[in-house]
C-alpha cells in the first residue's frame, strides 16, 4: 500500500470544507421570451413557422383521423386518430422516409416489397415507434378497443448513413460539402 502524503490529506479536507460551506447558486428562472405561455392545444398546420409542442398533448387531443400539424420544407408533422378496427390504408412512398409512434391504443404493422406481399408483421403499442424505409409497402391497423393515436413524421434523407458530427463547426463543414 502507497504511502499518503499527510499535506495532500489535509489540502483534500479544506477544499471539501469549503465546497460544503460554499453558499448554493439560485438557478435563474427562463426569460418569459423561453417559456411555455400557453398550454391551450390548438389543432392547425402551423406551417413552416418555428413551434414548440408537447406532441404527447397533441397527438392524444386530435380526433380527426389525420391532422397536419407542421408543414416544412422538407419535413411534415401529421396527426392520426385511427377509430377501432380502422387503419392508416396500403400505402407507398417512393421518396420519402416515414417515422411514426404511437400514444395511445394498439395496432399490427405490416410492410413489404410488394402491395401483395407484406412480409413483415409486427404489434406495436403506446410509445413504440415504426421506422417506414421509402420504397416499402406498409400499412397500420388498429387492433385495440379505442382509436389508436399516433403521430407521422414525412421526411426525404438530410444527412447521409451514419452521420456524426462531434460538434457545430463539424455540422457545418459537413453542410458545405453536401
Amino acid at each position: 500500500m502507497k504511502r499518503i502524503d499527510l499535506s495532500l490529506l489535509v489540502l483534500l479536507a479544506v477544499v471539501i470544507g469549503a465546497c460544503q460551506n460554499a453558499p448554493q447558486q439560485k438557478v435563474a428562472e427562463p426569460s418569459p421570451e423561453i417559456s411555455k405561455t400557453s398550454t391551450d392545444v390548438v389543432l392547425k398546420d402551423y406551417g413552416a413557422a418555428p413551434l414548440v409542442v408537447n406532441i404527447d398533448d397533441y397527438t392524444l387531443s386530435n380526433e380527426n383521423f389525420r391532422t397536419t400539424l407542421w408543414t416544412g420544407e422538407y419535413l411534415q408533422v401529421t396527426l392520426m386518430a385511427i377509430p377501432v378496427g380502422g387503419e392508416v390504408g396500403l400505402e407507398l412512398h417512393n421518396d420519402i422516409d416515414q417515422f411514426l409512434r404511437i400514444e395511445e391504443g394498439s395496432a399490427e404493422v405490416l410492410m413489404g416489397d410488394k402491395e401483395d406481399e407484406l412480409t413483415y408483421k409486427r404489434t406495436a403499442s403506446e410509445d413504440d415507434a415504426i421506422f417506414v424505409p421509402a420504397g416499402k409497402w406498409h400499412n397500420v391497423i388498429n387492433t385495440g378497443d379505442k382509436p389508436l393515436k399516433l403521430y407521422s413524421i414525412y421526411a426525404p434523407q438530410e444527412h447521409p448513413h451514419g452521420t456524426v458530427h462531434i460538434d457545430k463547426a463539424a455540422s457545418d463543414a459537413d453542410e458545405h460539402e453536401h
